[in-house]
Order: C-alpha cells, then sequence, then structure tokens
C-alpha cells in the first residue's frame, strides 16, 4: 500500500439534507454558527444545491460518492455532515462515535450503518457511543484529524472532544495522540480539530496560532514535520474562512485532489495554494456560503471518507 492509499480515499459518503437548518444544541460550542434570517424551506435548498454541486465537482475528478438520504423523521437538521458519527479504516474497521448533541444522535441510523458494513466488507465495528451516557464525546474526524500513515492522531480537545474517548480510540486503533488546547475564539476553543488542521500526504495544512499554549503549539509542529509533510500555515482570520477544513482525495487516475469551499480557496494565499499543487495535485472548490454559515461546516465536514479493507 502506499503512502497515498493510506492517506487518502478514493470513496466518500455524503448525505442529502433534508431538515438542514439552524441547530440550537451545536450552537452553544460552535461559533461559526450564524442563526439565519431565511425560511426554513429556503435554506434547505440551499443546502441542497450546495451539497448537490459539491457532489457534483467530486464526480467529475472520478472520486466514487456514495450518497444516502436523509430520512423524514426524527428531524436531523446536521445530517449533512455524516464524519461525525462514522469513520472507517483500511483494516475493515468502522467506528462509531458519540455525538455532543442529542439530536444529532438519531444520524447515526441503522439502515445506513448496515448498508456501510455490506459495501465496505467491513471486519470490526468500534463502538465508542456508550461514553455518552457519561457526558463524554468525541466527533468523528471532525474531533480527530488522523495522520493514518505514521497512525498519529491529532485531537483538539473541546465540549466535543474528550480526552479519554481520544485515548480510548487511540487504544483500540494503535494510534498515538496528540491532544492540545486552542485559544478562545468568541469565548469558546475551536469546536473541531478539523477546522484548525488538514492533512495530506505531502502536505499539512494547520494554523498553529490557533493553539493556546506554546509548548503546544511547537509540539503539534514537531509531529507534523516528523511526518515528512510540507507545512502550510494559516493564519487566524483563515482558520475563521474554512481554510483549515480541507479534505485531501483520490481521483480516479490516483491524482490528489484537495477539496475545499470557494471561500476557503479565496482565504488561502497565492503561495499557500502553491504548496498544495505539489505531485500533480488539483484545488477543487465549491461555493457553500448556507452550509458554512447556518451548519458552521465546510466542505470536509461534508464528506465521511470510504475506506477499503484490502482485497483476499
Amino acid at each position: 500500500m502506499t503512502a497515498r492509499s493510506a492517506q487518502t480515499a478514493s470513496a466518500v459518503l455524503m448525505i442529502r439534507p433534508l431538515h438542514f437548518g439552524f441547530n440550537p444544541q451545536t450552537a452553544a460550542s460552535n461559533t461559526f454558527q450564524v442563526r439565519p434570517s431565511e425560511p426554513p424551506l429556503q435554506l434547505r435548498e440551499q443546502a441542497l444545491a450546495e451539497s448537490a454541486a459539491l457532489q457534483a465537482l467530486l464526480s467529475r475528478h472520478g472520486v466514487r460518492v456514495l450518497v444516502f438520504d436523509d430520512r423524514p423523521s426524527p428531524q436531523t437538521p446536521d445530517a449533512l455532515f455524516p464524519n461525525n458519527w462514522f469513520s472507517t479504516h483500511s483494516d475493515g474497521t468502522l467506528v462509531l462515535y458519540p455525538m455532543a448533541a442529542a439530536n444529532r444522535r438519531a444520524e447515526r441510523r441503522p439502515e445506513f450503518i448496515a448498508t456501510l458494513r455490506r459495501e465496505l466488507g467491513v471486519r470490526r465495528v468500534l463502538d465508542l457511543t456508550g461514553f455518552e451516557a457519561e457526558g463524554k464525546f468525541l466527533e468523528g474526524t471532525g474531533s480527530l484529524v488522523l495522520d493514518r500513515v505514521h497512525r498519529v492522531a491529532y485531537a483538539a480537545q473541546s465540549a466535543r472532544t474528550d480526552p479519554a474517548v481520544v485515548a480510548a480510540f487511540a487504544a483500540a486503533m494503535d494510534y498515538r495522540p496528540v491532544q492540545f488546547c486552542t485559544a478562545p475564539q468568541n469565548g469558546q476553543p475551536v469546536y473541531h480539530t478539523n477546522v484548525v488542521m488538514a492533512l495530506g500526504t505531502t502536505a499539512a495544512v494547520v494554523c498553529l496560532d490557533a493553539i493556546a499554549d506554546g509548548a503546544q503549539r511547537d509540539m503539534v509542529a514537531t509531529a507534523l514535520g516528523a511526518g515528512g509533510r510540507q507545512l502550510v500555515t494559516i493564519t487566524c482570520e483563515q482558520m475563521n474562512r474554512f481554510a483549515g477544513n480541507l479534505l485531501e482525495l483520490r481521483g480516479a487516475d490516483g491524482q490528489p485532489l484537495w477539496v475545499m469551499s470557494t471561500q476557503a480557496f479565496s482565504a488561502l494565499r497565492p503561495d499557500q495554494r502553491q504548496q498544495l499543487l505539489t505531485d500533480g495535485a488539483a484545488l477543487l472548490h465549491t461555493p457553500l456560503p448556507t452550509i458554512e454559515l447556518v451548519g458552521g461546516g465546510s466542505a470536509r465536514c461534508l464528506l465521511g471518507e470510504l475506506f477499503h479493507p484490502p482485497l483476499e
């Protein structure tokens, strides 16, 4: 297995939103969310169009997109962010995660899980959802940014990312945890690690300025450097425009594809974009203004990576 095939997926899961809207249960910890003035039906139509445009963009570049339709009941306003409730791994493991907002836990629909198990040939399910009863949470690859090649799990502590659950994941999956705290943004730590940083095969995008403690900042930079990746350091202002909420995927020909919103692309300086354009990479972007403003998440949050175990 090459480093690229180990780190980056060539297929993703997306959820076609049915009930997208402002979620007050998540807004307390997600300062990126803004209460909208548009009527609910308009918001849903806009989110559906933005999600469909991202799906079409990926498909045109050879990424396989598995699409599930949200269900009428119970209503799940954040269902289009599937990477928070599951992750898949090339050893055949499916991980299910504890979610902080009670109205998000219904996103883990049994029929969705059954389809993933069948489609991916899942060999093991690591179910961490029992931590919800203890008030401890870990929201998938929102809370965890994984160096799958070197087995390092980066985690920014917040109400949604509990150190004990990070440790449980790391022990079960043989990862080394690198945990840190972020400086408050509007009174709250950054709600998800994947807003602060993104890892590709040869580059790592990171907002070191968002890490509150100098020793922790050095620890993260050292760990990223030890992985051999070129660091693309962004400012807090760029982070707040979702320039850290990127995902590297692989097209049908193996081409690396950095996926982001148009807002994130515009926030990156030309020299930063050039740092990502190595090894034949392409930068893909599409506008996601409604999803970013109302949902408080961007392109990476819309994509659940799908890894298959190797064929016997």
